[in-house]
């Protein structure tokens, strides 16, 4: 309020001198730097060397008084000692700004984003109380250093952006400060967020926390940040279990976070934190006793030696978080025990030097600043001042054109505008090694050392590094990491999990639990004929045509190969009797050769009856050749060989047939029906019906024969090695020719049943017919759905059923005959 009134007062006094010189008028009192010197050029500072505020009573009468700061920050007052370092260091360089002398104004915000603006104030407008001097617009300072949280770095960005001033940070990270549009004066000799927020979730994802919760300060630093994480956490395949956010100011906000933590499942903690906020959760965590938490952390806090309490080390060790990499500046350390007591106290070490106030007291008080130079050694914010002070004094020397042995002109006014092109164009090497320049968005290169709380060998706490990450480097280089060199919680050797659910073995995919994130998951096994060969897999993939999963769903193996063999039971009985049926054909065919000369031989056409055997002989040898490994000879020779030689079977059975019922005729009166059916008139008529059956198989054979078939889709798991027909019109003809012919051997049979002849065979045929038709009509179904290797089983037994069934209705009567003549006469000469 008191500054708006400032405001609105100079801008009415200056509107209003009409007719007059336009003056500067101050009203109110100036705010008045804690740290100063002259200079020839002069830059500016702020740091929160206190940091916390306290409002004072406001009664609306008077004019406010200004907030009360308290609690000194160590870590921000070693801020404001590298950049009073470094600008000595270059007032008493030859080489850089040699005639120019820079000064410098310090000012201390008090962790306040008002006393920033105020600060930006006074920086821009000077500290003079004397009204009526000339306005030239100049600013007070070249360039200001500051601040280092990102939310008051906003605040004085916005305040002096419009007048191009110059503002470069140490430690302002959020991403939102990229912006050279809304942002265009502004720099950072540190990384944005955008890299540490990615480079998180990728820490995150190389130790397999699948399951993380994550706090941030409610400010634009960890807002920014955590929704650069919890994005890149998605595209990492991370889930968040919880997201909260607390502000410093806000002790009901952070008992609430404290409350989610203890009640989460997640075992790993994202804190994208600022300074303050991460002391006030490691506070509350501490009183609460909650320990034993992997906790993840961001440069604000990680290395940050005000957080190691004698409790804090139960809830933060083992930490593991990115930290600004070390600097040795050489020089600072003995620079900062010099300077200590002078800035501190006013007061010096001894007596005798001059230009202080008093010597200091032996009473002196120095609890509140125990550790003041405890992080010298670490060197890693303080390090980004140096950076920042060197980029101002090298735009200044290039913007001064100043010349080795010939000084700067000390009469180039430089203007800030001018001061901040100089900075886009800054390139140079501090004593350290360390490359400054700053890219299009006005920051310094990514690059992190992974560090981890552990236990030094005093006891005491120490960052150490346990790798790095460099931004610059190709993907897949940029992150390396000593995973052996890391301590986790408890002081423990073996990394926590932080899981929702156990990982998915091999042979398992994940399947997302409804209404939960995707890293909560069931195990489901892979289908037959899928596998998964890896852990968490997301889908199991199909094995190819000839591969099947293993038990353990986790490879893909040769399908098992199956067809009939000759080892197996099924082919063995299948063997047996197929060698049985040539056995007894050849043994009646040798009795029908010994009685040849017989009444009961000579009466049923011993020729077709030999050739009948024959045939039946060869009918049961064509089985063997369904059994087996199909090939493509043996495929061609299944069905044909069959098929010929058992209408050679019919074509005998129905020229005994006729020769009967010609037989009959020719008893006849005026009836000579023999001579036009004799002997040579039977061969001719068998061959001509065998003739007809080849032609048909020579047919098929030409135009599209069997061949070996690995049919893959009657059993998933296994191959079944069969014989494809090819052309089923060629199969069905083979077959249905048979069929004809049996047909028409009933038909004669049955009309010459009930011939009255001892020797008509007429009965016996039609009944082994009977047997053909009932084998075959019954075959037609089961082979249609008998699968695999039981289709050739059906085959073979419809072959040996028609077979044995022709044998025993046509000669086992008459071997029993002849048997028993045999017997009968025997036992006459015996008798």
């Amino acid at each position: 309020m008191q500054l708006l009134w400032v405001v609105v007062v100079g801008l009415l006094g200056v509107f209003g001198a009409e007719g007059k010189e336009a003056v500067c008028r101050m009203l109110g009192s100036p705010e008045f730097p804690l740290l100063s010197k002259e200079g020839d050029v002069t830059i500016g500072g702020a740091f929160s060397i206190h940091s916390k505020t306290t409002q004072p009573p406001l009664s609306f009468t008077e004019t406010p008084p200004p907030l009360t700061c308290s609690s000194v920050n160590l870590r921000e007052f070693r801020f404001a000692q590298t950049m009073i370092f470094a600008i000595e260091e270059i007032n008493n360089s030859d080489t850089l700004l040699p005639n120019v002398s820079i000064g410098y104004r310090i000012y201390d915000n008090c962790g306040s984003t008002l006393y920033s603006m105020r600060a930006a104030m006074a920086l821009m407008n000077g500290q003079e109380r004397t009204v009526g001097k000339a306005c030239f617009g100049q600013t007070a300072v070249h360039a200001i250093i500051g601040e280092s949280e990102s939310s008051s770095t906003i605040v004085m960005s916005r305040t002096t952006g419009p007048f191009q001033l110059p503002v470069i940070s140490h430690s302002a990270t959020c991403e939102c400060l990229s912006s050279r549009k809304e942002y265009p004066s502004f720099f950072r000799t540190i990384a944005s967020d955008l890299y540490q927020s990615r480079a998180l979730a990728q820490l995150v994802k190389y130790f397999g926390w699948s399951w993380v919760g994550a706090v941030n300060s409610d400010s634009d630093y960890g807002n920014n940040g955590m929704a650069i994480f919890l994005a890149s956490a998605q595209e990492e395949g991370v889930c968040v279990e919880y997201s909260e956010k607390f502000s410093r100011t806000e002790p009901e906000k952070l008992l609430k976070v404290v409350n989610v933590i203890r009640g989460g499942t997640a075992r790993v903690i994202v804190g994208f934190l600022a300074h303050v906020e991460m002391n006030n959760l490691l506070e509350e965590l501490s009183l609460q006793n909650i320990t034993g938490l992997q906790f993840i952390g961001v440069e604000a806090w990680i290395t940050a030696d005000s957080l190691v309490t004698p409790t804090s080390y139960s809830v933060l060790g083992g930490s593991l978080g990115f930290a600004v990499q070390k600097a040795n500046i050489s020089g600072f350390s003995d620079f900062v025990i010099k300077q200590f007591w002078d800035t501190a106290f006013q007061c010096t070490e001894t007596s005798h030097q001059e230009n202080v106030s008093s010597p200091c007291s032996e009473s002196q008080d120095l609890i509140e600043l125990r550790d003041y130079n405890a992080d010298v050694d670490e060197l890693r914010y303080s390090s980004n001042i140096y950076k920042a002070i060197y980029a101002v004094a090298h735009s200044l020397h290039s913007l001064l054109k100043c010349k080795d042995g010939l000084g700067c002109d000390q009469n180039v006014r430089t203007e800030p505008w001018q001061v901040v092109e100089s900075l886009k164009q800054v390139n140079f090497t501090i004593k350290t090694g360390d490359q400054v320049w700053f890219d299009s968005t006005g920051a310094a290169a990514a690059r992190y050392e992974v560090v981890n709380w552990q236990r030094g060998p005093d006891g005491g706490v120490q960052f150490k590094p346990v790798g790095y990450y460099d931004a610059s480097l190709p993907p897949g280089q940029q992150f390396v990491l000593r995973t052996e060199d890391i301590m986790w919680p408890g002081e423990l050797q073996q990394m926590p999990v932080s899981v929702c659910s156990e990982s998915c073995p091999p042979g398992t995919r994940k399947a997302v639990q409804k209404g939960k994130p995707v890293c909560c998951y069931d195990c489901v096994p892979c289908s037959e004929g899928e596998i998964s060969n890896a852990t968490d897999s997301n889908g199991c993939i199909d094995c190819p045509d000839e591969y099947w999963s293993n038990l353990g769903r986790d490879k893909c193996i040769f399908k098992a190969i199956e067809f009939l063999t000759f080892t197996e039971v099924m082919g063995i009985v299948l063997l047996v009797f197929s060698l049985f049926g040539v056995f007894l054909t050849v043994l009646v065919a040798i009795l029908y050769l010994i009685k040849k000369d017989t009444p009961i031989v000579r009466a049923n056409n011993s020729e077709l009856s030999f050739l009948l055997l024959f045939s039946l002989t060869l009918c049961f040898l064509c089985s063997l050749t369904f059994i087996g490994r199909p090939s493509e000879w043996s495929c061609m020779l299944r069905h044909t060989a069959f098929g010929i030689t058992f209408v050679l079977c019919i074509s005998c059975v129905l020229g005994k047939t006729i020769v009967v019922l010609m037989a009959f005729r020719a008893t006849l009166p005026a009836s000579n029906v023999m001579k036009w059916f004799g002997p040579p008139q039977q061969r001719l008529s068998v061959l001509a019906f065998t003739l007809i059956q080849v032609l048909i198989c020579a047919l098929w054979l030409t135009v599209s024969p069997p061949f070996p078939y690995h049919n893959m889709k009657t059993y998933k798991e296994k191959i079944i090695l069969e014989c494809d027909v090819g052309s089923a019109i060629g199969f069905w003809a083979v077959l249905g020719y048979i069929g004809l012919l049996a047909l028409l051997c009933f038909v004669l049979a049955f009309l010459a049943r009930k011939l009255p002849d001892n020797f008509n065979e007429a009965k016996f045929i039609t009944f082994s017919m009977l047997i053909f038709f009932a084998v075959w009509i019954t075959f037609i179904p089961a082979y249609v759905s008998s699968p695999g290797k039981l289709t050739a089983a059906v085959e073979i037994f419809a072959f040996l059923a028609t077979s044995y069934g022709l044998l025993f209705c046509i000669f086992a009567p008459k071997y029993y005959i002849i048997l028993l003549k045999l017997y009968t006469h025997f036992s006459i000469e015996r008798g």
